[in-house]
């Protein structure tokens, strides 16, 4: 399979000549299995090239099908689906997967991004034929053969990372989430910033503790994870309500699960390529004293992956 990235940032797109090198566009990643459908992991700005690409194929003659998974619904991974070009074609099909909301339907959640005053054309004007998949924590399924996991993480009001297990290799998505030690993210807007260390409850130990284990199960000797690295360690320690690690925690995670490749991924929008290139280099350094043979690198967008056999590249 073909593991390429459209959209590598965190919160907001920041194009720019500081940002050139790595990309300004937010979250998205594609996985082509050999001979299967493409799948796409969120939705961000990064999607809209990808969309331009799909459109050069069977997916401009409407005879595209596609399968997209969302990790959650904050802006940042949701904000290019309006300019998602196959989606105004007919005769193409698309399967929306994300985790069931207590509150109200997926399908209203993406009907309510382009309600008026927002966007000039509704969810219900889109052409191609859309179907939503609700998921809870935990479950598996296939996507033509594609087997796939997905497992909670750390972050207000809940993502959801997803492996990707085919054509013999298997890649992990795991963004947003803070690390699983100072401070539960659910359903609540935190007002005033914990400090990191602070007393946790039993109940509250006992699920991160979860978390954490199931994020490490779901990497488990996986040939790619892709992890959310937002912050730095003083970043983190000033905003560790926001839901976002550190490449020290994915590091931990990486040791743990025996990754084969760590991607360093939704990189903070502020963060220059020049300094993204310099965390680069400082934790591969550390990889090495840990005495990891994992490799680490940093998500540029068009940075193209294959693992295992077969997949085609867009």
């Amino acid at each position: 399979m073909i593991v390429r990235f459209w959209g590598v940032r965190g919160s907001i797109p920041v194009p720019g000549p500081t940002t050139n090198r790595y990309g300004g566009n937010t979250s998205c990643v594609s996985v082509q299995p050999e001979g299967g459908p493409l799948i796409i992991i969120d939705a961000g700005t990064g999607i809209r090239r990808l969309g331009k690409e799909m459109m050069k194929g069977e997916f401009g003659h409407g005879r595209g099908t596609a399968h997209l998974l969302i990790s959650h619904t904050h802006w940042d991974h949701i904000q290019g689906l309006p300019f998602f070009a196959p989606f105004y074609v007919a005769g193409n099909s698309f399967f929306i997967y994300a985790r069931q909301r207590d509150d109200t339907h997926l399908r209203a959640v993406f009907n309510s991004q382009t309600m008026d005053p927002y966007f000039p054309v509704t969810f219900d004007a889109l052409k191609a034929d859309i179907a939503f998949r609700e998921l809870v924590e935990g479950t598996r399924f296939e996507i033509d053969g594609v087997k796939i996991g997905c497992t909670r993480l750390n972050h207000p009001w809940i993502a959801m990372a997803y492996r990707l297990d085919c054509d013999g290799g298997s890649v992990v998505y795991v963004t947003d989430t803070a690390p699983f030690t100072d401070i539960l993210l659910e359903h609540e807007f935190i007002k005033v910033a914990p400090k990191p260390g602070d007393p946790l409850s039993e109940e509250d130990r006992e699920k991160l503790s979860a978390m954490y284990d199931g994020v490490v199960g779901l990497c488990k000797d996986a040939d790619v994870v892709i992890y959310d690295t937002q912050f730095t360690q003083d970043e983190y320690r000033q905003r560790p309500h926001w839901g976002h690690s550190t490449p020290d925690n994915a590091l931990e995670v990486a040791r743990a699960a025996n990754v084969k490749k760590l991607v360093l991924f939704h990189h903070d929008p502020a963060r220059t390529d020049d300094a993204q290139d310099a965390i680069t280099r400082e934790y591969q350094a550390r990889a090495r004293e840990l005495g990891m043979s994992t490799e680490v690198l940093s998500a540029y967008e068009q940075m193209t992956i294959q693992i295992g056999a077969g997949g085609a590249a867009l």
